[in-house]
C-alpha cells in the first residue's frame, strides 16, 4: 500500500501530556503552550479535559484555558469529555470538538473509570445524542489495544468490537491507543487488519506510547496500513495514571521528523514545535523527552 501524501497530527500534549504531572501548572502556562502549538502549525490540539478534579486534578482549569487561548479559525481545539456533565461543561466553554474514551480491556476499564466496557459505552449514548443536537463532532479513543497492564495481551477482535461500537454510535474517528507502549510493528499491522474490517481505515487513528521504544516503528507500520492520523505529545510529555510503568506519548517532534523524512506533509514547523516543547519543559523542570529536540538543541 502506498504511503499517505499528508498526515494529520493530533496534538495531545496540553491534555494527555500534562494530566499525569504531579506539580501544579498554571492556567497561563497551559494557555501559552496551546498558543505556541497553534503558532507551530498544528491544526488539531486537545486543550484539556472536563473531568472531575478529584480524579484528574491537573485538568481542573480547562474552562479557563479555553477562554484564554487565542483561537485560530483553521485549528480545532478539542477536549476530553467522559460523560454528559463533562460535555455540557465543554459546551459552555465553547469547545468545538470532544472526545470520549473506552478500553479494550475489562480490567483496565474497571481500574480507569470504575465500570465495565459495556457500561462505559452506554454512558456515551446521551453524550453523543447531545453532541449531534449541538452539531459538535465526537472522536473516540480505545485504550490498551496492544496490551493491558492487568489482562496482558488483548485480542484484536475485542479491540474491533469496541471500535465498531464507538463508530456506530457516531464517533467520526476512532483512535487506537497502545496505552502501555508494548506494541510492535507486526502486532500493529495485524490489529489494523482486523479492526479495519469493522471501521474504515480513513476513520482510524493511531495513539502510541513509547515505553518499549517502538512508537515510531508502530507509526510507520500504521502508515503502511493506510492510517493517516496520529496522536502525539510535544516533548514526549505524558503517561497514564492507571498504567504503572507507562511512559509518555510518542514525541510530536520525533513523529514530525519521521514524516518529513518520508516526504509526508503535515503543515507543522519543526523549529516552532521544538520551541514549544522546550518552553513547557522548562516550566515543568524536566528534560525534553523528544530525541529530535535534544539532538537539535545540542548543536
Amino acid at each position: 500500500m502506498n504511503l499517505p501524501h499528508s498526515v494529520r497530527l493530533v496534538e495531545v500534549g496540553p491534555r494527555d501530556g500534562l494530566q499525569n504531572e504531579k506539580q501544579p501548572i498554571s492556567v497561563a502556562d497551559k494557555v501559552r503552550l496551546v498558543d505556541d502549538l497553534s503558532a507551530a502549525g498544528l491544526r488539531y490540539i486537545e486543550v484539556g479535559s472536563f473531568v472531575s478534579p478529584k480524579w484528574v486534578p491537573q485538568m481542573a482549569g480547562s474552562a479557563e484555558v479555553f477562554s484564554g487561548i487565542q483561537r485560530r479559525p483553521d485549528i480545532t481545539y478539542a477536549a476530553l469529555t467522559p460523560n454528559l456533565k463533562g460535555f455540557e461543561a465543554a459546551l459552555e466553554a465553547k469547545v468545538e470538538e470532544v472526545a470520549v474514551f473506552a478500553a479494550a480491556s475489562e480490567a483496565f476499564s474497571q481500574k480507569n473509570i470504575n465500570c465495565s466496557i459495556a457500561d462505559s459505552l452506554q454512558r456515551f449514548v446521551p453524550l453523543l445524542e447531545a453532541a449531534k443536537a449541538a452539531k459538535v463532532r465526537v472522536r473516540g479513543y480505545v485504550s490498551c489495544v496492544l496490551g493491558c497492564p492487568y489482562d496482558g495481551d488483548v485480542a484484536p477482535q475485542q479491540v474491533a468490537a469496541v471500535a465498531r461500537e464507538l463508530h456506530a454510535m457516531g464517533c467520526y474517528e476512532v483512535s487506537l491507543g497502545d496505552t502501555i507502549g508494548t506494541g510492535t510493528a507486526g502486532k500493529t499491522r495485524a490489529l489494523l487488519d482486523v479492526v479495519s474490517r469493522d471501521v474504515p481505515r480513513e476513520r482510524l487513528a493511531g495513539h502510541f506510547h513509547d515505553t518499549y521504544g517502538q512508537a515510531l516503528a508502530n507509526i510507520y507500520a500504521s502508515l503502511l496500513e493506510g492510517i493517516s492520523v496520529f496522536d502525539s505529545s510535544v516533548a514526549g510529555l505524558g503517561g497514564c495514571p492507571y498504567a504503572k510503568g507507562a511512559t509518555g506519548n510518542v514525541a510530536s517532534e520525533d513523529v514530525l521528523y519521521l514524516l518529513q523524512g518520508l516526504g509526508i506533509d503535515t503543515g507543522v514547523d519543526m523549529d516552532g514545535l521544538i520551541a514549544a516543547g522546550q518552553r513547557i519543559c522548562q516550566v515543568l523542570g524536566k528534560a525534553n523527552g523528544s530525541r529530535v529536540a535534544r539532538a537539535r538543541l545540542s548543536h
